[in-house]
This record gives structure tokens, sequence and C-alpha cells, in this order.
């Protein structure tokens, strides 16, 4: 018999401890493979091995704009030749024209496919910026390309109009735009002014709360406010909420909000619409203070002004659980690194899959050519919106959805915690993205890390006709190979997992913690969520997090084929007693036209992208499966007016459509503050072009309904807020892709009771863990 038995070794503050033996008979070889082996003897490191290099087949077209690239159009863009009198965005008011942001333009999928696949140039790269042009007689935000980089004599800035469908182009009115910093400070004085006006109204209610504007030392809340601000870009509204101060302060809200109109570039003109408190609305500040004065607006709970119970640190007062003062299990590649990267092109090999890692600062990583065994079965994985829409009896809850790329998701995906947010001795990569004139770095943003899935990729044993209960038994390892996220969107940790596995499948999960945007809690709120806190009510809320993918099976030209579980009524000649009864049968056909479309009541339909032209060995047409997963859904509201025609995305489970250049996006980054004439608009992708035998995408959603609870204090965790999709081989072989995988075992017994164990060469390692530099790391920001 050959087994052999692992040597894990943690070295921490200088000490050797060795891994628990196994149970029974392996205890005895475990203890015959340290004599053999020695404590001492050869062995590697679980943490500090790098992954081995690569060298990626083509340059990574996807990649973002380098610093050069990004300083030089800077530059061009406020070069006075260019005419587009642009202000430094740290000195812009109003009525300036300035840049807002700039980031990489994506690549036409037509020009990258010669390049990719043929001997075809590297494609004319291209940056985006978006400008807010408040000097122009209409004031507006415009979106510009420009190009071909680096700068050069051939370099031109062209309005970019062609991948929006809204009627506009790539301009959205100034009242839509998003609400930065000198659109704030416009407004700020006149919340000073009528804040301080009933500061004795705030402070009797709030415990001596005040608000004075921004920068008076006087001033004791902190405002907030909801989007969306516009319905269709000719006006623009603020809707105010107080808060206490503090890290945890969408925990500690106010029942007292501002409404305000601020519509245009003359905050001369800007007015109150309003304040609501006790779920009431008074439309001038006499009706409030009537009503204060009459005694009508008394606080039945008092905020907490003490937040050290929403810190995410360990509460003492709750003591510590037995055992817990030991390090928790790890997942250690203790082989040494499985996969090769070359970190230059953002490039990874694994177990027969490769693909490239791209980023940007609205969708944050996305991947290319995602090829299993050298055939594509992706030219594109990318996650296109993470919305959220709440519901409530009040301005900031009730009126408020959520599109995280109008904050930068990309952006905020910050540093990970190695051994924590990611395993020990993964892999770290920075992401970096443009600030005005120079590139902000994240470092370590990105972790790597192959891990074991608890559970094998196949298994089965034979025969039960002695002591061991088999003749023969299969077993497969199962591993996979996890890229790895955490955007810190405002007031959520969004993690988003890409999932490599062995057996030609993959998969993509987001999982959400971080404080809730919570309401003041009223007993007869009820039906938005439960009372969380001293005076603190859970919002309830929706999550849909949109992802494109765009498969190439075999090529581009795919279909979407349907299979439909039925129960038939059929009768079959060898049970006549039985006569007619139910059978299942399947029903298979390919989607003929564009459309949006819902999982089958009870899953009773498998979707599967196809070649038709492309057989496995067997005369089957290759695909890959759309497998649901857990909390795979759609948007509640489908008619709210906050999210009318802007997050048609969210409406639907599934969609398919054709691929185009010319409908990258699914969303625009600004869409939000326009509900009503959006300028991306989903539903126009579906005009009745057919999706069989053609180029397709398919744009999936995952997410959660969030139904807040007590346990959402400090933060929502992980574990329940978690949703997720896998894409599986469907005849895509000729078998499981499981044969050529040695990390396995094979063991047969034979009739006088003697059992062999085929290791097939792949031993379990020694390896020694140093911990003594847990924060190694954790990364920071670096602006070059």
């Amino acid at each position: 018999m050959k087994l052999t038995s692992t040597i894990c070794s943690v070295l921490s503050t200088g000490a050797l401890v060795s891994a628990l033996p196994p149970i029974g008979y392996e205890r005895r070889l475990f203890h015959e493979a340290i004599n053999k082996r020695g404590i001492n003897g050869s062995s590697s490191s679980c943490l500090t091995d790098a992954a081995p290099t690569t060298t990626a087949p083509k340059s990574n077209v996807w990649a973002p704009i380098s610093a050069a690239d990004n300083a030089a159009v800077w530059d061009l863009l406020h070069d006075p030749k260019s005419g587009l009198n642009l202000t430094h965005p740290s000195k812009a008011v109003l009525t300036d024209n300035y840049v807002w942001w700039m980031d990489a333009l994506p690549v036409n999928k037509s020009d990258v496919l010669p390049y990719l696949d043929g001997e075809a140039p590297m494609p004319p790269k291209y940056a985006r910026a978006i400008l807010f042009e408040g000097g122009k007689d209409a004031p507006d935000s415009q979106e510009y390309m420009i190009g071909p980089l680096p700068v050069g004599p051939e370099t031109s800035i062209e309005k970019l109009d062609y991948i929006y469908n809204g009627g506009n182009g790539g301009s959205v009115p100034f009242n839509a735009r998003y609400f930065d910093g000198p659109r704030n400070k416009a407004s700020d004085p006149l919340v000073a002014s009528i804040m301080s006006n009933i500061s004795d109204i705030t402070a009797a209610l709030f415990q001596g709360g005040v608000y004075h504007g921004s920068n008076d030392n006087r001033t004791n809340l902190v405002l907030t406010w909801g989007v969306p601000m516009s319905w269709d870009g000719t006006q623009a509204f603020r809707n105010v909420m107080l808060k206490f101060p503090g890290p945890a302060n969408y925990l500690t809200p106010l029942d007292f909000y501002l409404l305000l109109d601020v519509t245009g570039t003359d905050a001369s003109l800007y007015s109150m619409r309003g304040f609501v408190t006790g779920e009431k609305y008074y439309p001038t500040t006499e009706a409030l203070r009537a009503a204060f004065v009459a005694g009508e607006l008394a606080m039945e709970y008092d905020q907490t002004l003490d937040a050290s119970w929403a810190l995410v640190d360990h509460k003492p007062e709750m003591g510590v659980r037995d055992l817990e003062d030991r390090l928790a299990p790890s997942s250690l590649e203790i082989g040494g690194k499985r996969y090769r990267v070359d970190e230059e092109n953002q490039y990874i090999e694994y177990m027969g899959w490769s693909f490239y890692m791209s980023f940007s600062r609205t969708l944050g990583i996305m991947f290319y050519d995602i090829k299993f065994k050298g055939e594509r079965i992706l030219y594109e994985l990318s996650m296109q919106e993470a919305m959220a829409q709440y519901g409530g009896n009040q301005p900031k809850a009730a009126g408020t959805v959520y599109h995280d790329t109008y904050y930068q998701l990309g952006t905020e995906m910050s540093p990970l915690v190695e051994g924590f947010d990611c395993p020990w001795g993964s892999t770290f990569w920075n992401l970096s993205h443009s600030t005005n004139e120079k590139i902000t770095t994240k470092t370590n943003s990105v972790c790597i890390f192959e891990a074991d899935m608890n559970f094998p990729v196949s298994r089965h044993r034979y025969g039960a006709d002695n002591a061991y209960g088999f003749d023969k038994l299969g077993t497969v390892k199962g591993s996979a190979l996890t890229l790895r996220a955490i955007a810190t969107v405002g007031n959520y940790d969004y993690m988003f997992d890409y999932v490599f596995h062995m057996d030609a499948s993959f998969e993509i999960a987001v999982r959400a913690s971080g404080y809730l945007q919570s309401s003041f809690y009223y007993p007869n709120q009820g039906k938005w969520g439960p009372r969380i806190q001293q005076a603190t009510q859970g919002s309830l809320h929706d999550h849909i997090i949109t992802f494109k993918g765009d498969f190439d099976i075999a090529g581009t030209k795919n279909s979407l084929q349907v299979s439909e579980l039925k129960a038939v009524k059929q009768s079959q000649p060898w049970f006549p007693e039985l006569g007619e009864f139910e059978q299942l049968e399947l029903d298979v056909y390919n989607m003929k036209e564009e459309q949006q479309f819902n999982w089958a009541a009870n899953n009773q339909a498998m979707y599967t992208i196809i070649n038709t032209n492309s057989t496995n060995k067997w005369g089957t047409p290759r695909g890959y499966r759309i497998v649901p997963g857990k909390s795979d859904i759609h948007l509640s509201t489908l008619k709210s007016p906050f999210s009318l025609k802007n997050s048609e995305f969210a409406k639907s489970h599934l969609a398919v459509t054709q691929q185009h250049d010319n409908e990258v996006f699914a969303n625009s980054v600004q869409n939000l503050n326009l509900p009503q004439k959006p300028q991306q608009d989903f539903s126009k992708f579906f005009d009745g072009e057919s999706v069989d035998g053609e180029d397709l995408v398919v744009w999936f959603n995952l997410g959660m309904h969030h139904f807040t609870r007590s346990e959402d204090v400090p933060v929502t965790l992980y574990s329940e807020a978690y949703s997720s999709i896998s894409f599986a081989p469907q005849n895509f072989f000729d078998r499981a892709q499981d044969g050529d995988i040695l990390n396995r075992r094979w063991i047969e017994v034979d009739k006088a009771g003697n059992m062999t164990v085929q290791t097939y060469g792949v031993e379990l390692e020694t390896c020694a863990v140093r911990l003594s530099e847990p924060a190694s790391h954790i990364g920071g920001t670096v602006v070059t």
C-alpha cells in the first residue's frame, strides 16, 4: 500500500508546531513518514513561493491607459488650442468647464478578434473623458474620446456619442450630472441658512444637534441625501437627511429631512421645497415651527450618541468562544502555486484555463479572452452595474436608487488583508486609475489563490464484498482558482469572486457586507423592516448586480438553446395496465429574437449557449449551460418612478442580445439621475434582431432581496448576503474533464483483501508557514 501524509508546520513566534496526524492506520504511516523524511527534511514554504511566470500570447489590448498616456491626455485637454477652456477641478465652480474623470475607451470587438486570432496589428488605444461643461450657454456634461494613443499628431478629441442610445449621445443635462463638490458647495449656504433658522428646533429634537454649515464649528450634525436627484434633467432636487457624525453614521439616522430645489447653475435661485419629520410634510419654515410650538414634533425615541456598538471590532461584553484564541483553519497552497502569471499583461494560466484581466474605474475588474484548453469560451465577462432600490415612508428610503458605477465602483476596490480577506499566501495585484493628471494606485487590491473546494470533483466506489465495503474506489480532488476584489462603495463592501474550476466550469459569486442604510424607527413602519437598535430601523431593499457575458462557443455564431422540462401524458405498450400516465420529456428549441426573460418556474428549463455548426464526437452541438446558483433575482419594483427607464437591465433574470460594438454597456455612469429619460436605455437593445446563429451576449443578474434583521448590526454578514451563478460545459467535450487530473486516488482491493493505492506520483508535501508578519499584504494607496 502506498500512502503519504502531510506534515504542515507552522512557525509562529519561533515555535515549530506540527499538524495533527490522521486517525487510524494512517496515523502509523504518518509517523513513518516523519522518520523517513525528517522534520527538517526538504520542505517548502506554503506562503512565500511566488506564482510561476508565463508570457501572454498577445499584449493586453484591454489594459487601462498608462500613467504617461494619462498625463499626456490631460495636457492635451487643457491645451488652449483644444478650445475646451478647462479649469482644474480643484478650483472649479458650477459655471466652469472641468474634467470629471478619465478612463480607457473599450476597444471594439470587431477590431480585437483579427488581432487575437490572426496577424492583424494591435488596435489603437483611446481614452475617454467626461467633462462637466458649466460654462456653456446650455450647461451639460459631455463625454469625449481621445486618441489614438500615445498622443501625437494624429490624436484628436471627439465627442463620444456612439455607445449611448438615449438620443443625446454622450451629453447629459447639467441637472442630471453627478452631484460633485462644486454642486454641494453651491447649495450648502442655502442649507446652512435654513437650518440655522431652525437650530432651536433641531437642538430640542436631537439632543443638541444643529447644522450651521459644513465649515461652521458649531455644526455637530452631518448631511446625506438621496438619489436620483432629477427625473429627466430639466430640474434638480436635493432631499437632505440629518445624521449624527461618526464612522457608523449610516446606522444613526435622524427623523428630519430638508427638501431643496437646486436646479441650474445659479445658486441664488435655489429654494426650499419643505421639511419632512414624523412622517409629515411641512412646506414652509412657519408650518414646521407652528407644529414644534404645538408640541407635535417630539421624538418618541432618541437616537444613540455612542455608536461603538456599530464598529467591526471585538465586543468584550459578548465574551470569547471556547478555543477561539487559536488561529482558524486556513487554505494553503501546500504543493506550491499551480497557476502562472504575466503580471505586466495581467494574464493568467491555470489548469487549462487562460484569460486576461483588465480594470475600469466604473466597472472594476473585467476578464477577456477566457479559454479552456486553447478554445475561447467567452470574449468578455464583466460586471455592468451594482444597483440597490429601497422602500420606506420617508424621503430617503422611499426615493433611493443607487447605481454604484455612478460612484466609481472600481476606484473603491481597496487593499485586501492577507489571511482574512484572502487566504495566506495569495498572489496580490495592484489596481490603478486616473485621478486628474496623476495615477492613483491601490496596492494589493486583487488577490489570486487556488483553494481546496472541500469536496471532490468526482467520486465513485464499486462493489462491497469485503471488509472495506468496496472493490474499487476513485476520487478526484476538487480545487479552483479564485480572483477576488472588494469594493467599498459608501456603506457596502461588495466582494466579487470569479472562480475557475477544474472541470471546465466557472462561477461568479457576489457577497455584501457593510453598514445598512437604515431609517429612523417608527413602530408603525414594520412593513419596511424591523427595529434593529434604539431608534434605528433596517430599510428593506433589493441589491441587483448585472453582468455581461459575451460568449464565443467554437466561434461567434452561437444560439441560445432552451430545453424545457415538461410532464406529458403518454402510454407504453409494456405497461398496458397503467394506461396514460405522466412522463418527463424535453422540448428543445432555439430562441429566435433578442429578449429579456426569467428563470422558468421550478427551474424546469435549461438555457445553453451552443454552436450548431460545431458538434462533439457524438454529434451533439457543443455548448455551455447557464446554471442558476443562490439568489438569482431581479428588481422587485418594475414601474417605480425612481427607476422607471434607467434601470431596465435589472428587471429580468436574464437577457440575450446580438453583440454590437456600440452596445458596450448595459448602463451609463450618469443614468442614475435620468429615470424618465436615460442616457442609456437597456430596453432599446431588444429591437427584434435574431439570436439564432449570431454573435451573442448574455446579460444576467445576481443579487439579494435584503430582508433586514438585527443580525445586520454591526454589519451585514457575507455568509448570508450571497448570490452566485455558474456556467458549465454542456456537450462541449466528448467526456467529463476530470480524466487528465493527477490529483486523485485510485484504490483497489483484491479478493484476498489486499489494498493498493495509486497516487499517480502526486505526494502530500511538507511545508513551513511563517506567520510573523500578518500585515504583509494590507497595502495602501500610492499616487504617481
